[in-house]
């Protein structure tokens, strides 16, 4: 294995738990009445849309996802505006405590591998990585908003392989997403080590599973 590659949203921010997944609790903690299709097709919504909705060059990880909170509370509660600057903030706070936590491993992982991100995004990933602190870690960063094709399609696999310099099979593919990460990855030939939050873990043929990035250390030797 000469490279690794992670998934964002599920892997690096959280622990193999989605953004819709992490989002939920906190608008029913703000008091928000709905039921979950709703919220569902409210997130999804303004997921899909935002890159066409706002314009999203140069914005970081703060301004990024208070435009998403923005579109599903307008959908969801259009008097309730006043909810969107807490909400906001406290899913920032959390990935950025996923971060802090993260960040040590994935220094000393670097100095192993070659590391990449693979991620469907808005286009601004790096931007976001940036004003992190975290894009000097990662020698590419495959963003699907910007390269107009996203996982599980094989070519952007292959896009950050042939940026590596490193084939598919010495690859390693880290993500939470059964059909976007695990299949997709299988699809190049690159390994795979899925992120499983808890409860009953998806065998679909992946080399290892996780907890979190942080076990890679150890799994890695």
């Amino acid at each position: 294995m000469k490279s690794l590659l992670f998934d964002y949203g599920g892997t690096l921010d959280a622990d193999g738990t989605t953004w819709l997944e992490r989002f939920h609790p906190l608008y029913e903690e703000a008091g928000l009445d709905f039921t979950k299709d709703r919220f569902d097709r409210a997130f999804y919504d303004s997921d899909d849309n935002l890159p066409a909705r706002h314009a999203l060059s140069g914005l970081d990880l703060a301004q990024t996802v208070r435009l998403q909170v923005k579109d599903v509370v307008r959908a969801l509660a259009p008097n309730r505006t006043d909810l969107i600057d807490p909400i906001a903030d406290r899913f920032v706070a959390d990935c950025r405590k996923q971060f802090k936590r993260l960040t040590p491993a994935l220094k000393r992982l670097s100095k192993r591998y070659r590391l990449g991100i693979v991620s469907n995004f808005y286009g601004n990933l790096d931007d976001v990585l940036t004003a992190e602190g975290l894009r000097p870690l990662f020698s590419v960063v495959a963003d699907s908003g910007m390269l107009g094709v996203a996982k599980p399609e094989p070519a952007i696999f292959l896009h950050a392989a042939q940026a590596l310099k490193t084939s598919p099979a010495d690859c390693v593919m880290i993500g939470d997403s059964v059909k976007r990460d695990m299949k997709g990855a299988a699809g190049v030939g690159m390994r795979r080590a899925l992120v499983a939050a808890g409860g009953a873990i998806a065998n679909v043929g992946q080399d290892w599973t996780i907890r979190s990035v942080i076990e890679l250390e150890a799994l890695l030797g």
